[in-house]
């Protein structure tokens, strides 16, 4: 078996629970499926002017005579004492894409790539560079590689992943 260097040496993207292996697959390579169902991440709300986490306005204890600069109160920043909306305290740009459907966990990385922290596929994949350590390259998958967690037939054009599939519940190949 050559399934190339592990650079997360057992302890980086790694499922510890099954000791199965995080797949990595270019979004090239995945079909429009990625995009319907992923959703966009936008952390904590903040503050425009300090950058401090905010709190609902709903659970707020405010003492101040509290305003809004911004329009509707959703939000109150302790800090700068004022009101918020909710367009105020989320960024223009998602911090990253997921999907967490009960099925699959995924999140977007590299700024090209789809990381699968969990799947009820598996396949076999060599490991990936230093860029992702530890984690099962998806689009050099072979037989011979380390288990890695994957995405069913139905995430790929006409229907066919690009790797053999296994089921974890029964280790069955998976046909399209």
């Amino acid at each position: 078996m050559n399934a190339g260097i592990d650079y997360g040496m057992g302890t980086a993207n790694i499922d510890r629970a099954t000791g199965i292996r995080y797949g990595c697959i270019s979004q090239n390579t995945v079909s429009q499926a990625w995009w319907d169902s992923a959703e966009p991440q936008y952390g904590p709300p903040a503050c425009p002017e300090c950058g401090a986490e905010t709190v609902d306005i709903t659970e707020a204890e405010l003492e101040w005579p509290h305003y809004s600069k911004y329009g509707c109160a959703d939000y109150a920043c302790t800090n700068c004492e004022h009101t918020l909306s909710n367009d105020d305290v989320y960024g223009d740009e998602p911090l990253a894409w997921t999907v967490d459907d009960g099925e699959y966990q995924m999140e977007d990385c590299l700024d090209h790539a789809i990381i699968i922290t969990k799947s009820p596929y598996y396949t076999y994949a060599p490991f990936c560079s230093p860029c992702v350590p530890g984690a099962g390259d998806l689009d050099n998958a072979r037989e011979g590689g380390v288990k890695t967690y994957c995405l069913g037939h139905d995430w790929f054009d006409e229907g066919v992943a690009p790797y053999p599939i296994y089921s974890i519940d029964d280790d069955e190949k998976v046909e399209p």
